[in-house]
């Protein structure tokens, strides 16, 4: 798996213009499965993002992770991330895995969050997603796990 995080004061995500995932300061985490991802790698990834220490401590250094600073999740699959740009104009998709496979793996994502403690808001998986958000920092991290 994948994750593009942003640390962000908001974010929301829309469909069809109502609002389906909002959140306050925390994390938008923008997340790619590929085809050889399980349920141990979501479960490994949840526990990186939530122990991610990107937020400033008492001194003004990145030192807390969301789990200690009171930020919420916002979580957006997105197949893009395994876009292969090496060749030609057009990325190739042949990375990233098919939603019969990924779907799973973000809901077991989310739900290994929330199991953690985190407040986790979603967009809806495969749907045209219009996402909004306002990055603190700005701070951004590829994590791979």
């Amino acid at each position: 798996m994948r994750a593009l995080v942003q640390r962000v004061a908001r974010a929301k995500v829309a469909i069809d213009g109502e609002t389906t995932g909002e959140i306050g300061p925390g994390l938008c985490v923008f997340v790619g499965v590929t085809h050889s991802d399980t349920e141990a790698t979501a479960d490994k990834l949840a526990g990186r993002l939530w122990t991610l220490r990107v937020f400033d401590d008492e001194a003004g250094f990145m030192n807390r992770p969301v789990s200690e600073a009171g930020g919420e999740i916002l979580v957006v699959s997105q197949f893009t991330l395994y876009g292969d740009t090496r060749r030609g104009r057009r990325p190739s998709w042949v990375a990233a895995a098919r939603a019969e496979q990924a779907e799973p793996l973000v809901e077991r994502l989310v739900g290994s969050l929330r199991e953690l403690g985190a407040t986790v808001a979603t967009g809806r998986f495969a749907a045209h997603m219009e996402v909004e958000l306002m990055n603190d920092g700005p701070v951004t991290v590829m994590l791979e796990a």
